[in-house]
């Protein structure tokens, strides 16, 4: 799923196409908005929140989507070539003059009044990359569950919006953490809030996750996806396994991450608990 950094930077690709233009084309190739024809109308603003894209258009609407897993934005000169394939996965086309932008596989695709998105985006905590961004505020919300898995609370989008599976492995990391680690016993919640939002902040203009300093391939993230290949630090294999409801696969490093109770998240009984995109 793509974290916060991504979307922002979507935000920032699809504002320059398209606000303050006059839309030429608007298909929406979903059932419940398959007829909307939103033409004529100009755009005014491309708003992220979290994982969400708030795109603001003349007459009070706003087009809600979100990525999940698959969703990818495409944008093109008008006319320039045709739309990317597959064309079965494209669910919503919008275009001026100058710009088309494409949606491609993306999951959520809802028309809404602007006076109603707070029921789409009410429910998130505080925006890592929003400028309201309020650290004790998400650190309050992290601290309000207190027996729960600190990588469960990370994801859970009411306490902080913007981090994904990518950012909460290698935060977990940076703070010599186990991600099974209760909230209660981790640390303080406002460091970790302000390192989360230090981390998305450093590669909001750069294509990519990095959490080590190094850009060279391999060497981006200390434990993300590096399962079974040494950590650099101290060289113990790094391991995978699920953790929360429904799972989600996390990387760590035993050594630098010790395990509260000696044990790992499969010897834990699951906590029920589910977190909001």
């Amino acid at each position: 799923m793509p974290e916060g950094d991504t979307v922002y930077q979507a935000a920032r690709r699809l504002r320059a196409a398209l606000v303050d233009r006059e839309l030429t084309v608007t298909d929406f190739r979903v059932p419940a908005v398959a007829t909307v024809d939103l033409t004529g109308r100009s755009v005014l603003e491309v708003v992220p929140r979290g994982k969400h894209l708030l795109t603001r258009i003349e007459g009070g609407v706003t087009l809600h989507t979100h990525l999940r897993m698959d969703g990818t934005w495409h944008v093109q000169d008008t006319g320039a070539r045709p739309l990317p394939r597959p064309w079965h996965a494209i669910r919503l086309v919008l275009a001026n003059t100058a710009h088309t932008v494409v949606g491609m596989r993306m999951p959520v695709v809802e028309l809404l009044r602007g006076a109603d998105e707070s029921t789409v985006v009410g429910h998130l905590g505080p925006d890592l990359l929003g400028p309201d961004w309020d650290a004790p505020e998400a650190a309050r919300r992290l601290a309000a569950r207190p027996r729960r898995p600190i990588g469960e609370a990370l994801l859970d989008q009411r306490n902080l919006a913007g981090i994904g599976n990518v950012y909460r492995a290698e935060l977990c990391f940076l703070r010599g953490v186990a991600p099974w680690t209760p909230v209660a016993e981790a640390g303080d919640p406002l460091a970790w809030a302000v390192l989360a939002q230090r981390l998305l902040a450093a590669n909001r203009d750069r294509v990519g996750h990095v959490t080590t300093g190094d850009t060279r391939p391999g060497r981006r993230h200390w434990v993300y996806g590096r399962a079974g290949r040494p950590c650099a630090r101290c060289g113990s294999g790094i391991r995978r396994a699920d953790l929360g409801d429904p799972p989600r696969v996390t990387f760590w490093c035993p050594r630098c991450q010790p395990s509260p109770d000696g044990g790992t998240p499969g010897d834990r009984r699951p906590g029920g608990s589910s977190y909001r995109a």
